[in-house]
Parts: C-alpha cells; structure tokens; sequence
C-alpha cells in the first residue's frame, strides 16, 4: 500500500450536518392549542421556523464562519451542533459518528473533544465560582483520575496561553472587565484540549479596542493546537481577518458556501452580494451599494419556494415555487440560487 495515501479519517469532514431543522412551538401545550373554529374543537399549531434545511461541512483545522442578519439562524445552529438544542429533524456527524442521538452520558466523550465559547461573557461565568474553580471543573470532570497537582498544572499552563496572570485564580468573574472574562471563558473552552470549539459571536459583546486581541487569542490558540473552529458572527469585517471558509445563512436556510478570498471577490448568491455592498471601503472602484426592497419574512410563515425571492430583484416564478438546493460553483463554492444554475446571473 503507499504510505503516502490521504487516510479515511483525515479527509473526511470534522463535522457533518445533514438536513438539520429546528422548530419553536408558539402554541403552548395540547390544551393551549385547542380552539373552536366553525363549530369544531381543532387544534392550532404555530411554530418558529429557526432553520430550514442546513447542510454543512466542516474540515479539520479550519474556521468555518457562518454570517447573516440577526434573526437568520445562526445561534440556533450552534447550538444544535452542541447538543444544546436537539434537531426537529436531521443529522448531526462528529468524526464519522452520529451524535444527536445520543444520551446525556453516550455524549460525555464528546463534550471533551467539542467546546463552546459564549457570546456573553458577563453572564457565562459563575459568578459564584472563583476563577481558579471555574478552570479546574472541567478538567476534573473529563479527567477523574488527575491528581490535585496536575489539574492545578493544568490550569496553570492554560492560563499563560491566554495571557491571564496566576494571580487571577482566587478572584470572581465580577471584578473582571468584558475581555477579560472573555479570556477567562477561552482558557475554559481550552482547559480539556479540545479539536473543535464553536465560538458564538465571542466578540460582539466587547469594545473595538478588545475585539481585535481576542480575535488574535483564538488564532494563535487555532495555530499551537490545530483547532477546528465554527465560528459565529454578524460581522464581516472578522470574516475577512479569520475566516477560512464562509456560510451565508437567511432565515434559517444556507443560501453560499464559499473560500473567504472567493466570497469577497466574487460573491454569487444575491443576498450575498448585497451584504458585500455594504462593507465600508475606500477604493474608487467599489461596486454601488446593492439596496435591498421589501422585508424581511417572519421565521412563523416562511415564504413558499426560495426565502429570498421576495427581496431578490432576479426572481422568477420557479423560486417562487421551487426550493433551491445548493449546487457546486466553478470556483470552489457551493449556491443555493436558480438564477445562478439558470446562467441568468453570473
């Protein structure tokens, strides 16, 4: 056999999701959702329509940053892929393995080897836990065979890597300012060594001055330990300085996959388009920024057909109707649009 051959476990994806759908009920329980219509007892369901239909992949070592407007999903698809939330429908992959069906125990190698980092770092600390507590409950829990000395090594170490003196460790989150208990909540993703981290809009929440060595942090942390990052954010601008690939997400659906070069240069999907108009720039030769019509759709009753053609000034009566699928682009990427299958937009 050549040695030199890619193994099976090294060019498969990190992580799979495959047709993940997620519904809110607005309709409360069985009783709540009985009511009288036309001399009937029938029962009423509503529901929030959090995301539609995702398929991603995510490959080792990269960063994966999934953008769109508040409101288009991209929380709720973080926190499936943790676990945190359980698919009304779909497929969850870790390594190879299905994971969204999985007890509460079955999952536990898991949690190890999958960490998450907040968007709020004031509210995701325990303010009843020291700092020092709050780094070893996670070493203790994945290691109960450590001794005292080595988890207290542990998180020694962890803590140097972000930047937090030693001093800190007797301290509460409460006498910290925003980026630093934001370092705090890495060096606790970072505590267990993990592969996979899924940060949720980790930077929003801080001031500008902040953002940027936070930012730095998760890279360099991303470079020493060969981290895998779904990274979550509104902001193109840190898309462009951390991203490897990007996912363009619109009530709830992925409508572009693309390398972040290709994304930024040649943006296919139309919501995509417009988005990239409206990044500041300085250079004369900037495409006019794309104005969007309409509204929004409401996530309760979401449009037949593409979600987008209601804004979108290229559709025609088949994205009125048709579901687009996301189809593989000449330049690496993947749309979901008929106007760019059909040649009708480049």
């Amino acid at each position: 056999m050549n040695s030199t051959a890619t193994s099976p476990e090294a060019s498969r994806p990190l992580l799979t999701l495959k047709g993940i759908e997620k519904r809110f009920s607005l309709s409360g329980d069985f009783l709540e959702q009985l009511q009288f219509k036309g001399g009937k007892l029938v029962r009423h369901q509503e529901h929030v329509h959090a995301i539609n239909g995702v398929d991603l992949d995510i490959q080792r070592g990269e960063a994966l940053c999934v953008v769109g407007e508040s409101g288009c999903g991209k929380s709720t698809v973080a926190r499936t892929v943790m676990g945190l939330i359980t698919p009304s429908a779909g497929e969850v992959h870790y390594d190879g393995e299905r994971i969204d069906n999985l007890s509460t125990k079955q999952l536990l190698p898991y949690r190890r080897r999958m960490q998450m980092i907040f968007q709020n770092p004031y509210a995701s600390l325990n303010p009843r836990m020291t700092i020092q507590q709050t780094l070893e409950e996670p070493i203790r829990l994945h290691h109960p065979d450590w001794s005292n000395q080595a988890v207290k090594d542990k998180v020694s170490e962890v803590m140097t890597s972000v930047g937090i003196s030693a001093d800190w460790g007797p301290r509460y989150g409460h006498e910290f300012s925003g980026g630093q208990r934001q370092r705090i909540a890495i060096a606790r993703a970072l505590a267990v060594d993990p592969e996979f981290i899924v940060a949720d809009e980790p930077i929003s929440a801080l001031d500008v001055s902040i953002q940027a060595q936070v930012l730095n942090l998760l890279m360099e942390a991303q470079q020493r330990s060969n981290l895998t990052y779904l990274f979550i954010t509104h902001d193109l601008a840190v898309v462009e300085h951390f991203g490897t690939r990007v996912a363009v997400m619109y009530l709830g659906r992925v409508c572009e996959v693309a390398p972040t070069a290709t994304l930024f240069s040649r943006p296919r999907h139309p919501y995509t388009q417009a988005l990239m108009s409206a990044i500041p720039r300085l250079e004369d030769d900037r495409p006019q920024h794309i104005r969007l019509e309409g509204e929004v759709p409401t996530p309760v009753n979401l449009p037949s057909g593409c979600v987008f053609h209601g804004r979108c000034p290229h559709a025609d009566e088949r994205c009125r109707q048709e579901i687009p699928a996301l189809i593989a682009t000449d330049d690496g990427g993947q749309v979901a649009c008929h106007a760019v299958e059909e040649g009708r937009i480049g």
